[in-house]
């Protein structure tokens, strides 16, 4: 008998359907009146048949006709949602999708697999994890070190040890020892009353890379989870049945305990579960959907799969990596926006940045030279300003070698806190299977994660700062000898005068975001955890600065662009038109004032996907190769030649 998992408001109801012939609009109607059932005032409605609704799939949101026949239009088992004629404001209405839901309608499962050991995960690794380009198993190794840890508790259980989180309460209540009968009662218990974070839940991919990351400490054999529960885990994740994990509560410290409960209250089948099939719905009936069963913690498994960092460092991780490509290709936006503004490349000449070492520095510095050395890229702009009296430029072209150069290094200061957290185990107590003891310690505070998401978000917020300073020199026309806001029939048109008040904007919203949150700490659970990190909004506001500084970068590539319009038939050099080309690809001049947000944000998923540097690389890399013989690149943000060679054709000349 077919049988559909249906919302209505807030409620989830199962409907058997005994006949393959009822209609899409019989099924709304049975949901309705199950739903009026249920309530003591019919829901407010006054019968079935005055209620007005549409009928539509949960994944991807597709509307179905209410006379379609269930059998053609529906799957057994399917999730649809019930949207009644006037809820969409309702404060009972509950979305089944989260936001971007277009992003995952298209979503299909992955084939291959990384195999996690709690060693070897990489920024990269956790971030293609979220996006759904893997699935996970363990190894062998790891598999073995779970079970070796597990006996220790099982012996603790069986000898009726008092150990903290085991056979005792928690927190304050750690003295407070717990009966061998409610052991399983206390790790629930545990569970469901720290599952209290407030706020938008994550993402499908943030709550992705959060699980995957609990997945690979626990893989490390030093929490004491059974290797069944921790498979059970990894069947959920490779299932994309993720948790509703609200994005407030953490202090960071004792690690993220209301994300990471909400992470595990789903996996015990309570609260709510979303994944691609079903949507958001409650977490035993997505579960049944994917053939899964709800955990059944044994003990100490809850507290297992609560303690730790993993929150500040997943998210951390998608910080890392997006101030990674953003910082890479500043220095191409930038370099572009020098060609436009007439200036030198003298303040790029290897010896000045010799005499200064630090790897950022010279990197950047590299990365100018390639794109702009008029020797290797001839450049018509250049050479038509080649003998001007002009000595040397503003800051914010002359001195990006040395503001950015800071920022790659801050990046690469930060990527190694955050890869050593990733590979770390973070619970309290840890089990030391080769001493048969367990161990109570602070390894799940989050001060670390913490001060370097701090750091990053200062070290990457002055990408936008000089970003906006630039900006303003191609908009004033006493600066940069272009038509005032870069558009012609200045008064009539506007141009970018608003594009720079946005930049403008986002950078003084960075200054805020910047004051570190790691300064703070509020003592909590009645002094016991008296010093905590805050890392979880160090977290969250570092991936709002990177934000910022993606679009105010994505606002000055499009000036950029628009002052070579001005330039014209003059061509800059051969990379650098590339870039041009392609941000022309999404991105027509402007002739006349036109609705400028869509443009921003071609430019911004440029940038975000990182085609900018995709296109600019090749040419980086062939420079290299002819100035800096079986040279590697010097910053740790930018690409192994080999890694290149494998991904990108290096240019054989400038026609390509």
């Amino acid at each position: 008998m077919p049988r559909y998992t249906v919302h209505v408001r807030g409620e989830w109801l199962a409907v058997p359907c005994t006949d393959p012939q009822l209609t899409v609009g019989w099924l709304g109607r049975e949901a309705v009146r199950r739903y009026m059932k249920n309530k003591p005032d019919n829901g407010g409605f006054a019968s079935v048949d005055a209620v007005r609704f549409l009928v539509r799939r949960c994944k991807g949101l597709g509307l179905l006709d209410n006379e379609d026949l269930l059998e053609v239009a529906l799957e057994d088992n399917e999730f649809v949602e019930v949207v009644i004629e006037g809820d969409a404001m309702s404060p009972d209405f509950i979305p089944s999708q989260p936001e971007g839901v277009y992003l995952y309608s298209k979503y299909r499962e992955p084939e291959k697999y990384i195999d996690l050991d709690g060693d070897s995960l990489t920024t990269e690794d956790l971030v293609n994890l979220g996006k759904g380009h893997y699935k996970i198993k363990l190894t062998p190794i790891a598999e073995k070190k779970v079970q070796k840890s597990r006996e220790v508790i099982d012996s603790i259980i069986k000898e009726k040890t008092v150990v903290y989180g085991i056979t005792t309460g928690f927190g304050k209540f750690a003295r407070t020892v717990i009966p061998v009968n409610k052991l399983q009662e206390l790790q629930v218990n545990l569970v469901r009353s720290h599952s209290s974070g407030v706020g938008k839940p994550l993402s499908p991919e943030r709550c992705r890379m959060l699980l995957a990351l609990r997945i690979n400490v626990l893989a490390k054999g030093y929490s004491g989870i059974s290797l069944e529960t921790l498979k059970q885990v990894i069947e959920a994740f490779n299932a994309s049945c993720l948790s509703y994990v609200p994005e407030k509560g953490t202090v960071g410290a004792s690690g993220d305990l209301a994300p990471l409960s909400h992470l595990a209250l789903g996996l015990i089948g309570e609260g709510k579960m979303w994944s691609p099939k079903s949507g958001w719905a409650d977490a035993k009936y997505v579960l049944e959907a994917h053939g899964l069963k709800p955990i059944v913690l044994k003990p100490k498994e809850g507290l297992a799969l609560i303690n730790g960092t993993q929150m500040i460092t997943s998210l951390g991780c998608e910080a890392v990596e997006r101030a990674s490509a953003i910082a890479r290709q500043a220095d191409i936006v930038a370099a572009l926006t020098l060609e436009v503004l007439k200036g030198t490349t003298k303040a790029f000449d290897t010896d000045i940045h010799a005499v200064r070492p630090h790897r950022g520095q010279i990197e950047v510095a590299f990365r100018f030279r390639s794109l702009l050395d008029s020797d290797h890229h001839p450049s018509e702009i250049a050479e038509s300003h080649r003998f001007c009296d002009r000595v040397q430029d503003a800051y914010t072209l002359r001195c990006c070698p040395q503001i950015h150069g800071v920022v790659n290094d801050t990046i690469a200061f930060v990527k190694d806190i955050i890869t050593t957290e990733l590979n770390s185990a973070t619970d309290n107590p840890m089990v030391f299977a080769s001493r048969g003891e367990t161990i109570s310690g602070g390894n799940f505070h989050g001060e670390y994660p913490a001060k370097a998401l701090d750091y990053l978000a200062i070290g990457v917020h002055e990408l936008a700062a000089i970003s906006e300073r630039r900006i303003e020199r191609l908009c004033n026309p006493s600066l940069s000898e272009l038509p005032a806001f870069l558009v012609a029939e200045g008064g009539l048109n506007s141009g970018f005068m608003i594009a720079h008040c946005t930049a403008a904007a986002l950078v003084s919203e960075n200054k805020a975001l910047c004051h570190p949150s790691s300064v703070d700490s509020l003592s909590t659970s009645a002094a016991t955890e008296d010093h905590v990190s805050m890392g979880g909004w160090a977290a969250r506001k570092a991936l709002r600065v990177i934000e910022h500084v993606e679009q105010v970068l994505a606002i000055e590539l499009l000036a950029a662009c628009q002052g070579i319009e001005f330039l014209r038939p003059l061509r800059t050099t051969t990379p650098l038109e590339k870039v041009y080309d392609l941000v022309r690809s999404v991105v027509r001049p402007w002739i006349k004032d036109r609705f400028m947000a869509p443009d921003i944000e071609a430019a911004h998923r440029l940038l975000l996907e990182q085609k900018v540097w995709d296109v600019a690389v090749p040419y980086i890399e062939k420079y290299r190769m002819e100035h800096i013989p079986e040279s590697r690149p010097i910053s740790p943000t930018a690409f192994s030649l080999e890694s290149l060679h494998k991904t990108t054709k290096i240019p054989e000349s400038e026609d390509i």
